[in-house]
């Protein structure tokens, strides 16, 4: 049989217990590196479909890789499952999960008809915690050839424009004091930290128009009648490329030891998790995906829906070190858009379950396009990635 039916087949075959597992991580939103459950659904469905899993790996208790087929050539599809706090999966990272293992599962069906070797990987912690760098760094992509995942959005593109993120977390340290009787006997962290926003917000004049920076605060105080003696925010940065970040966020941070400085508060500046780069596609599995994508009638930009805009992801740090591709489907929403709960509530619908199957067929497509196409095979296995 050809191995694109088969594949495809494969994953039909399996569409009741893949729009079953994406429903239940949805109904489960778990927290970075706390995706207990999520993460044992997804190392369960594949283990039950005859993978070699191994769990807790790269010392990431929620990180897993999951094996099939023994080709020479190594495909890696990544599986997210966090959520984010409040919102739940509100970037549709259940949709990604089920996929995935689709797309596992139709590649292992034809594994070695094709000659490949299918880890479906899974990866903690995409909202802020970098797990695939924490994975990529720690060995859990060693030998593999290509990378993929897909994204739920409110737009469908083959190549999300996803761009390079800092995030710091400062604390400031002051002294308390009666704010009514004796308030010049504190020192202010309330100030320091207004100060500083205070400050990058007038840095952003200065800085060119695709860096962007946004953050919260998690602590002001304690009580209104005693000066603020502890207070704490988080940041985010971001810019095109990696090689931009880095200026941007050294005058960033320039602004929150201001704030130290002008109140007589101590900073402590803490890089929150690693630096997220820019995702780079690569031009033959994106082409291929792209026709894959119509195959299956989907309507990629700019033939319909708005306009792709920029985010961040770890996935762009696995992409410059293995080549990769990582689309976004659509769910058809707009103008509701993704870490909104409405997206949330879209991410457990009809149009988000052809997202589920869509994405685990093109997926499983693109696989086979590069394992039998001789030019691109051949392109692909004269590089594995190696940590280090």
């Amino acid at each position: 049989m050809d191995p694109r039916t088969a594949a495809r087949d494969r994953i039909e075959a399996s569409r009741e217990a893949l729009l079953d597992l994406s429903h239940r991580i949805h109904a489960t939103p778990e927290l970075g590196f706390r995706e207990v459950q999520s993460a044992a659904m997804v190392a369960d469905a594949l283990e039950i479909a005859g993978f070699r899993v191994d769990r807790d790996v790269c010392d990431l208790p929620t990180a897993f890789v999951a094996r099939a087929g023994s080709g020479p050539l190594r495909i890696a599809i990544c599986a997210e499952y966090d959520a984010l706090p409040s919102v739940g999966h509100a970037c549709g990272h259940n949709v990604i999960a089920a996929a995935a293992v689709g797309a596992g599962l139709g590649l292992a069906a034809v594994a070695e008809q094709v000659g490949v070797e299918v880890l479906v990987v899974g990866t903690p912690s995409e909202e802020g915690g970098g797990g695939k760098i924490l994975m990529l760094e720690r060995g859990a992509f060693d030998g593999v050839h290509a990378a993929m995942m897909i994204h739920p959005a409110f737009y469908e593109v083959g190549h999300m424009p996803m761009i390079a993120a800092g995030h710091v977390t400062v604390t400031y340290r002051g002294k308390p004091a009666h704010a009514a009787a004796a308030p010049d006997l504190g020192v202010n962290a309330a100030d320091a930290l207004v100060v500083a926003q205070v400050a990058i917000g007038l840095l952003r004049q200065q800085l060119p128009p695709t860096i962007k920076a946004h953050g919260i605060v998690l602590k002001g105080g304690d009580a209104m009648n005693i000066i603020p003696h502890e207070t704490v925010i988080d940041y985010m940065f971001r810019a095109p490329t990696i090689g931009d970040l880095e200026p941007a966020k050294r005058r960033i941070l320039a602004c929150f030891e201001a704030g130290a400085l002008a109140t007589g508060c101590t900073a402590e500046i803490v890089e929150a998790g690693p630096d997220y780069a820019e995702v780079v596609s690569d031009a033959d599995l994106l082409a291929s995906w792209e026709r894959n994508a119509r195959a299956l009638g989907r309507r990629l930009w700019p033939e319909a829906g708005p306009e792709p805009t920029p985010a961040s992801t770890d996935m762009g740090n696995v992409s410059l070190a293995i080549p990769s591709i990582h689309p976004s489907l659509s769910l058809d929403c707009f103008p509701v858009v993704n870490h909104q709960p409405e997206f949330a509530a879209a991410c457990a619908t009809p149009v988000a379950d052809r997202a589920v199957l869509d994405g685990a067929v093109g997926m499983a497509w693109t696989a086979i396009d590069a394992a039998t196409d001789a030019t691109i095979r051949e392109r692909l296995l004269s590089r594995a990635y190696a940590a280090g």
